[in-house]
């Protein structure tokens, strides 16, 4: 299903192998949470999609695993940003901002962290509509 959707947004699509459970279920335990549904159920039929010009429109397991673990250290930006606890990073545009699933209060919604001015913004309805819009948009699609 997932594959089918991004291939109908941009036949060019790249995929990689899918996600074991046990990957899965180690990435669960080191982030202490789980991850939205429909995000595993992405991952298990491939380890993130990379869209046009190499963008990771969404990330392998092991790049979401690592750049919310970071995001999360308290050495890392404590005095720049918000609060990063809330959100589940997942995808980039290449350009510095980053795609996140707000975990709480749980929603099927994603949002834009813009690196910049650390504003966050509704990007899309849920996983397959942003899955269309960004590799059917250009690099700023959700501005």
């Amino acid at each position: 299903m997932w594959k089918e959707a991004a291939a109908e947004a941009l036949p060019e699509v790249e995929f990689r192998a899918p996600v074991d459970a046990t990957a899965l279920a180690e990435a669960v335990r080191r982030l202490g949470r789980d991850l939205p549904a429909q995000l595993t159920a992405l991952l298990m039929e491939t380890d993130g999609i990379v869209g046009e010009y190499g963008t990771d429109v969404v990330w392998s397991l092991d790049r979401i695993l690592e750049q919310n673990l970071l995001f999360r250290s308290p050495d890392t930006f404590p005095d720049l940003y918000m609060p990063f606890d809330p959100l589940l990073f997942f995808g980039d545009n290449g350009g510095g901002d980053q795609f996140a699933f707000v975990l709480t209060p749980e929603r099927p919604d994603i949002f834009v962290w813009d690196h910049e001015d650390d504003s966050r913004l509704w990007a899309a309805r849920e996983l397959k509509d942003y899955l269309h819009r960004s590799l059917a948009g250009d690099g700023d699609w959700y501005r």
